[in-house]
């Protein structure tokens, strides 16, 4: 394979559905890894040369991070979606049309949530009663990180278009600089020049701006697979309509889970600052150990959507049971080697023995949900690929609203004794474990149902109902 041939889009409607599948799926897994350490390498750099109150203070403002970029999320997957299927049924105006109102859409996007960030991000903290020590910490960090969202914004959206063209190198390349440049920031800004969180916050909003420009500047040097003129820009219902309905759905699964993390944020603050940051500590582990899980289930969405646009509902089916197949070894290996290397993990966060411990032993609690969100992820990314995005959406409101949180705040209650007023922490990890699992069941019988199947696009752009 040449240099060109691996920069360029892939057609996975033709070759092994297994080997598209993996191919698609390493480099696009080392990106996402190297996203992860945006966060990583935060809290780190914070624990480190602040400390773990700094470290519970990023910890606590990012569920409403995730809470107030959902917007970015639902465009991303709708314009995922969309140009994978017009590109596997070979239609160039409707794809350049897509990608263009997916530009101006975007744009719109991130003047909201510029302004909902700057004005929400106390408030929201103050809702969760979020510790008087912490608090002036996770504000700063939070209005920085919403105020120069855009570069977050169109990271994502146009690694959402790439991906949907089948080119997941050319995100990786751009993303890997962007992360070194962003942890010789963080180091630059927090030790040097003492910027304390604020600095991470400043290193993360540029660091992201930098691989916004590199994933647009190749976007616009793809002349031969679609066209990117003003008149792509202009805003036309069909397209702008169309990318809402695929994404909307993805978009309030993760308002649904953001919301659900801001409630059971909620719940570990009372739990004090030690298990805030233990819970940081499990979340940047997790956010790796997730990585796989994510990545496969991002392939499947392209292999999906372009096979169903091509007509070929065969391959779509054997390619969802080759690459669920490959997730679970993934996660399987994964999973061994938390329960393996749990210590050595949680050290790298924090000098502080009783924090170790801590976050070891809770890991160890959710290691075994990673087999189940293997299962969920990689069928729900078949399901977003075919088109049906409202099922995984449902899925995640029943394990999201109606378990986790309950069950979350049913055991602390439980659990409560005079030396435990608030009930154990504990729970805040078996909840989430159960949530995985009740997923990952109910995602493979709506699989196995088969109604994903009726959701394509068809040739003039509509969807069949």
């Amino acid at each position: 394979m040449t240099i060109k041939e691996l920069f360029a889009p892939s057609d996975m409607t033709v070759g092994k559905p297994w080997e598209k599948i993996v191919i698609f799926t390493i480099p696009m897994l080392i990106g996402n890894i190297a996203q992860q350490l945006y966060n990583t390498v935060d809290s780190i750099v914070i624990g480190k040369y602040v400390g773990d109150n700094a470290l519970a203070a990023v910890g606590s403002a990012s569920p409403i991070l995730n809470l107030l970029l959902v917007l970015f999320v639902g465009i991303s997957v709708g314009a995922g979606v969309m140009v994978s299927q017009y590109f596997g049924a070979r239609q160039r105006e409707e794809l350049s049309m897509t990608i263009g109102n997916c530009v101006t859409l975007t744009a719109i996007s991130s003047l909201i949530i510029m302004f909902l960030g700057a004005v929400l991000s106390r408030p929201l903290l103050e809702l969760l009663n979020t510790p008087d020590s912490i608090i002036d910490w996770c504000t700063s960090y939070l209005v920085i990180l919403m105020v120069g969202c855009i570069g977050c914004a169109y990271y994502n959206i146009l690694c959402g278009i790439l991906r949907g063209l089948g080119d997941s190198i050319s995100a990786l390349i751009y993303l890997l600089v962007a992360t070194v440049l962003n942890i010789i920031l963080d180091i630059v800004f927090v030790s040097r020049f003492q910027m304390g969180v604020a600095g991470v916050a400043y290193a993360t909003v540029i660091a992201q701006a930098v691989s916004a420009i590199l994933c647009f500047w190749k976007l616009l040097r793809m002349t031969d697979i679609f066209n990117f003129k003003f008149r792509h820009l202009k805003m036309k219902k069909k397209y702008t309509l169309e990318i809402i309905r695929l994404g909307l759905p993805s978009g309030i699964t993760q308002a649904i889970f953001s919301m659900a993390m801001v409630i059971v944020q909620s719940l570990t603050n009372s739990f004090g600052e030690m298990v805030i940051a233990a819970n940081v500590i499990i979340m940047r582990v997790d956010g790796f150990a997730m990585m796989p899980n994510f990545s496969f289930g991002t392939a499947m969405t392209t292999y999906a959507g372009q096979n169903v646009g091509a007509h070929r509902m065969d391959r779509v089916e054997q390619g969802a049971r080759q690459g669920t197949a490959i997730a679970l070894g993934t996660s399987a290996v994964i999973t061994l080697l938390i329960l393996v290397f749990g210590k050595n993990l949680m050290a790298i966060f924090t000098d502080t023995s009783e924090l170790v411990t801590l976050s070891a032993n809770m890991m160890k609690i959710l290691a075994v949900g990673y087999l189940a969100m293997a299962i969920t992820q990689s069928l729900s990314g078949v399901m977003r690929g075919a088109g049906d995005t409202m099922t995984p959406m449902w899925i995640s409101m029943i394990t999201t609203v109606v378990i986790r949180v309950p069950l979350a705040y049913g055991l602390a209650f439980l659990t409560r004794t005079p030396e435990l007023p608030n009930g154990r922490y504990q729970v805040l990890w078996i909840s989430l474990l159960v949530c995985w699992c009740m997923g990952a069941l109910l995602t493979f019988l709506f699989y196995k149902k088969g109604n994903w199947k009726k959701k394509a696009l068809t040739a003039d752009g509509n969807s069949d109902q």
